[in-house]
C-alpha cells in the first residue's frame, strides 16, 4: 500500500530565493522547466522538443512562396569544398598534348601488365635522356599506362631517376625504379617520342607496336652528321660575335675556335672526365686564344670573340628545364637541375678566369671591359643573324630538318618583340623577358603543329638572347681588376637575372598559351578526321 501524500506548505518568500515559484505566484502558462514536483508524486512525461528551424521565418516564408527563392538560398549556402579525397591521377593530364587518352581494355595484372610498366619506364628514360622536362615525362607516362589499360600508376621523378608503383585490388602491388646516368642533344628523337606517345593515346598503336617503335627511334642515327653539328655551333658563334658587335675577323676566329674546342672536350670525354673540367677546360681555351691574338694587336676585340665562344657552352636547356620543374612542382628535380647547371657556370667562369689570371702573370696588355670596342650594324642584318644563328643552333642541337626554319622564325619573332620592348624602355632586365614570353608561347603553337614538345622549339629560339658579353666583363672585373670588383659582382648578378627571367619568360609564355592551343593535340585532330 502506497504511504499518504503529505503537502508540506512553501513560503513564497524562501521559494523565491531558492528559484522555486510557488502556485499562487505564478502567472501564466507554465512550462516543463517551471512545474515543482512534490516529493513521492510522478513528474508526467515531457513532450518532444521540436528543433528549431535552420531557416529563418521570412526566408522559411520565402521559400514556401517562392521556388527562386528556395533555389538562390539553396545556391547560396552551397559549399563549393569537395569532400577530401585522392584525385585520379589521370587529371594530371589536363593542359597537356596527351589530354583525353583513348582508354583501351584493361588487362589482366599478369605479365602484361609488367611489360607495360617496363614499357613506360624504358619511354621516360629515353624522354629524360634527350632533355625532356619532368612535367613531360610524367604526363607521357600517366597517357601511356592510362590508355594502355593501366589507370593507377603512380609516378615519382627525380633528377636522375624514375620510379612507378602500380598497386591493382587485391593483387601484389609492383614498383619498377630506373636510373638515368648519360645524357645526349638529340631534339628529333624527343620529338619522335612525343609523336609516339600521340599515336598510343590516340588509340593506333599496340603495346607490343610501341616497344617496337621505341626501339626504332633510340637506334635512328641523329638527323645531322657530327661534322655538320659541330659546323653548326661554329656557324652560331660567328653570328653571335657579329650579332653583339664583332667585327669579320673576331666571326671568323670565332668560328674556328669553336670547332677546336669542340674536338678538344670531345677527345677529354672519351678519357671518362668530369663534365665540370671539360666545360671549364673548353672556355678556357676559347679565352686564351682570344687573349694571344689580343697581345699581338689583331684587330679584334677579345671580350666579344669570347663571349660568343662560351654561348654554347651554357646549359640553356638544362636551366630552361629546372625552372619549369620548379613551377610545375617537382622540387626535387629542379633543385638537381639548378645544381648541375650553377656548377657549369662556375665551369665556365673558373676557366675564363685561370684563362685571364695566366695572361695578366704573362704580361699581356690590359683590356678595357667598360669600353669594348663594337661596331653597330643595322637592324635588318642583326634580323638576318638571329635567323641564321638559331637556325645553326637547331643543327648543333640535333633537331628534325622539318623543324630548323620554324625554329628560327620563332626567334625572329622573339627578336621583334625585343626590339619593341626596347622602344617602350622596358628595361634591360626585363627585355629579355618580354622577348621569352613571346618565343615560349609561339614556340607551343608551332611545336604542336609540327607534333614536337615545346622544349624543342623554344630553347634554341632563346640562345641569343643569353648575356654572354655581360658574365665575360663580370669575371675580368673580379679576377683582374679588383678595384672594380664590386661592379663585377653586380654584372654577375644581373646576368644570373637576365638567365632566369629568360627562363621563367619562355615558361610563362608556355603557360598563357595553353588555353589558346586547346584540341590542337596530334590525336585529337585524328580522331576528328576519323570522324
Amino acid at each position: 500500500m502506497p504511504p499518504p501524500t503529505t503537502t508540506v506548505p512553501i513560503d513564497p518568500a524562501v521559494a523565491r530565493v531558492g528559484n522555486v515559484v510557488p502556485p499562487e505566484a505564478r502567472t501564466g502558462p507554465q512550462t516543463a522547466a517551471q512545474q515543482v514536483v512534490a516529493p513521492g508524486t510522478t513528474r508526467a512525461p515531457r513532450p518532444p522538443v521540436r528543433p528549431a528551424n535552420p531557416l529563418p521565418t521570412v526566408a522559411r516564408a520565402a521559400s514556401k512562396a517562392n521556388p527562386a527563392a528556395r533555389r538562390m538560398f539553396s545556391k547560396i549556402m552551397h559549399t563549393e569544398s569537395p569532400p577530401t579525397q585522392a584525385f585520379s591521377i589521370v587529371d594530371r593530364l589536363v593542359g597537356s598534348p596527351y589530354a583525353n587518352p583513348t582508354i583501351q581494355q584493361a588487362p589482366e595484372f599478369d605479365a602484361n601488365a609488367r611489360q607495360i610498366l617496363e614499357f613506360a619506364l624504358d619511354l621516360a628514360e629515353a624522354m629524360f635522356r634527350f632533355g625532356a622536362g619532368a612535367l613531360q615525362a610524367e604526363t607521357s607516362v600517366i597517357a601511356v599506362t592510362a590508355s594502355l589499360g593501366l589507370r593507377n600508376v603512380d609516378v615519382e621523378i627525380t633528377n636522375q631517376s624514375i620510379h612507378l608503383n602500380h598497386a591493382p585490388k587485391d593483387q601484389n602491388p609492383v614498383a619498377l625504379l630506373r636510373v638515368v646516368r648519360s645524357w645526349t642533344s638529340n631534339y628529333r628523337g624527343l620529338a619522335n617520342l612525343h609523336g609516339l606517345v600521340s599515336d598510343i593515346v590516340a588509340g593506333e598503336a599496340t603495346r607490343t607496336q610501341a616497344a617496337d617503335r621505341l626501339h626504332e627511334i633510340l637506334r635512328q642515327p641523329k638527323p645531322f652528321p657530327r661534322w655538320m653539328a659541330t659546323a653548326g655551333g661554329g656557324g652560331f658563334t660567328a653570328a653571335f660575335v657579329f650579332f653583339i658587335g664583332g667585327s669579320w675577323l673576331g666571326a671568323l676566329l670565332g668560328f674556328l675556335s669553336f670547332i677546336l674546342i669542340t674536338w678538344i672536350m670531345d677527345t677529354v670525354g672519351r678519357w671518362r672526365v668530369p663534365e665540370f673540367f671539360t666545360i671549364g677546360l673548353g672556355s678556357a681555351v676559347t679565352t686564351a686564344i682570344a687573349m694571344l691574338l689580343w697581345a699581338v694587336h689583331a684587330p679584334i676585340s677579345p671580350a666579344v670573340v669570347v663571349a660568343g665562344g662560351i654561348m654554347l657552352l651554357l646549359p640553356s636547356s638544362r636551366f630552361v628545364s629546372a625552372v619549369q620543374d620548379a613551377i610545375n612542382g617537382f622540387p626535387v628535380t629542379a633543385a638537381g637541375r639548378f645544381f648541375s647547371s650553377l656548377l657549369i657556370y662556375g665551369a665556365i667562369i673558373a676557366g675564363i678566369t685561370a684563362a685571364l689570371v695566366a695572361g695578366a702573370m704573362l704580361g699581356m696588355r690590359r683590356l678595357d671591359v667598360a669600353n669594348v670596342a663594337q661596331i653597330d650594324y643595322p637592324k635588318p642584318f642583326l634580323i638576318f643573324l638571329v635567323f641564321v644563328a638559331v637556325a645553326c643552333v637547331g643543327v648543333f642541337e640535333q633537331t628534325a630538318h622539318s623543324l630548323v626554319l620554324p625554329t628560327a622564325g620563332v626567334a625572329l619573332a622573339g627578336y621583334l618583340a625585343y626590339l619593341l620592348a626596347e622602344q617602350f624602355g622596358v628595361g634591360e632586365r626585363l627585355t629579355p623577358a618580354v622577348a621569352a614570353v613571346v618565343v615560349g608561347g609561339l614556340g607551343r603553337w608551332v611545336a604542336l603543329r609540327m607534333g614536337a614538345p615545346q622544349l624543342v622549339v623554344a630553347v634554341p629560339a632563346v640562345t641569343f638572347l643569353l648575356p654572354g658579353l655581360m658574365i665575360f666583363r663580370a669575371m675580368y672585373g673580379i679576377t683582374i681588376d679588383s678595384g672594380d670588383m664590386s661592379v663585377g659582382l653586380i654584372q654577375m648578378f644581373n646576368a644570373f637575372t637576365i638567365i632566369l627571367a629568360i627562363a621563367g619568360g619562355v615558361v610563362l609564355g608556355d603557360t598563357v598559351a595553353r588555353p589558346f592551343t586547346k584540341g590542337w593535340n596530334t590525336h585529337e585532330r585524328r580522331r576528328i578526321r576519323r570522324r
